[in-house]
């Protein structure tokens, strides 16, 4: 019932959103004149054909991102628990919404999100940024920011603040204020935020062979190995099976079961979190979640999908093990035996300089302009200083 609930959700929200709009979320390549400042490497992203790119949106969407009335209490905003010095996630294991209530979930890194052909963790029909961002605001079933019922109310708050008639004047011309180009907003800004500059980067892409250890570059050759099979499902621009770009042959997206829990011995994970199988209902879908980026990995811990595990050395150590096991407690089982694993989660053997050299290569995504990048920062605190 709670995955055709979720799809009744969704379907509401994306029918609101697309009230006005004269063309509904078809694609074309970013061919306007945003600047995306990419690497020459880099393809643009892929932006919706109603909502292109310009600074003035993008701008007006870092003040929203950012922007705490957006919540039922005053004081959460987007950026709670989406946090840049993290890379856009944020410390805890999963997300407190602003009432107190816990999401089943970790909060996922924003970094590349334009890149994403499917969005969240588990939900292969979320896939449009300005159709996502509307969860977390009006959702109920976890309340997040908790302004269901209060649509009338933001439109007003915006339209009363002289400062955002300003903002929305210059991102959308005549085109009045509402959810509608609220959510077109913020959704340009989380486009904007765009990390390809680690020192992994650089020394691939850029020509510099210095800028990571040769740790690091061993650390590479075994990430891409068949013996580890990390680049199976962590591949490509953005460290992930789940891509779309301007280049695109075709649309990438993949998920996975990878061992995690295993509670009836038949694959079962906990109830609350089934991963896509919530959506599907399919029995083989049990435990399949999204392979996230690994771009800053380094700064998003805790990990998984549930943020279960809480360093990357204990990550490597899941998959060396081929799934957790758990000895006892509510969640007991051994996922190394889960039936519906991924066929790439089957274990290996590493020394101990091989797992320093993995994990020296996994530090070298860490794109430090992107966390310290102003552009992204918030506007109210820049206004402080």
């Amino acid at each position: 019932m709670k995955g055709w609930f979720n799809l009744a959700i969704l379907t509401l929200l994306a029918f609101c959103l697309s009230i006005g709009l004269s063309a509904a979320f078809s694609r074309s390549d970013a061919a306007s004149s945003y600047d995306w400042q990419l690497p020459a490497w880099t393809p643009p992203p892929i932006v919706p054909a109603n909502n292109p790119m310009s600074a003035a949106k993008v701008e007006l969407g870092r003040h929203l991102f950012y922007e705490k009335r957006l919540s039922v209490t005053g004081e959460f905003s987007c950026a709670t628990c989406h946090d840049q010095s993290r890379a856009f996630t944020e410390k805890k294991s999963v997300s407190i919404g602003a009432t107190g209530e816990a999401h089943p979930r970790n909060a996922m890194s924003l970094a590349n999100v334009a890149y994403n052909s499917v969005l969240t963790w588990a939900n292969p029909l979320m896939a449009d940024l300005e159709t996502q961002l509307l969860v977390p605001l009006f959702g109920e079933h976890p309340i997040e920011m908790g302004m269901a019922g209060k649509e009338t109310e933001i439109v007003a708050l915006l339209r009363d603040d002289s400062q955002y008639r300003r903002m929305f004047a210059a991102a959308f011309g005549n085109e009045a204020i509402s959810i509608n180009t609220m959510a077109r907003a913020i959704a340009a800004f989380e486009r904007s935020l765009i990390s390809f500059n680690s020192p992994y980067d650089q020394y691939r892409y850029g020509g510099n062979d210095r800028a990571i250890s040769e740790a690091a570059k061993r650390g590479e050759a075994l990430f891409e190995s068949e013996k580890l099979e990390c680049f199976h499902c962590h591949g490509g621009i953005n460290f992930s099976d789940s891509t779309v770009h301007s280049r695109s042959g075709f649309k990438e997206i993949a998920f996975h079961n990878t061992g995690l829990y295993n509670l009836d011995n038949k694959g079962a994970y906990p109830a609350n979190n089934t991963g896509i199988h919530e959506i599907t209902l399919k029995p083989s879908d049990m435990g399949r979640f999204k392979a996230p980026t690994l771009r800053n990995i380094a700064l998003t811990a805790p990990y998984m999908h549930d943020g279960s595990i809480g360093t990357l050395e204990q990550v490597i150590e899941h998959y060396a093990a081929g799934g957790r096991t758990i000895h006892a407690g509510q969640f007991a089982g051994a996922g190394s035996e889960n039936p519906l694993k991924s066929s790439f989660v089957k274990g290996f053997k590493l020394s101990d300089r091989e797992k320093q050299d993995l994990l020296a290569f996994l530090r070298s995504l860490t794109d430090e302009s992107f966390v310290k990048n102003p552009a992204f920062s918030n506007p109210q605190v820049d206004r402080k200083n």
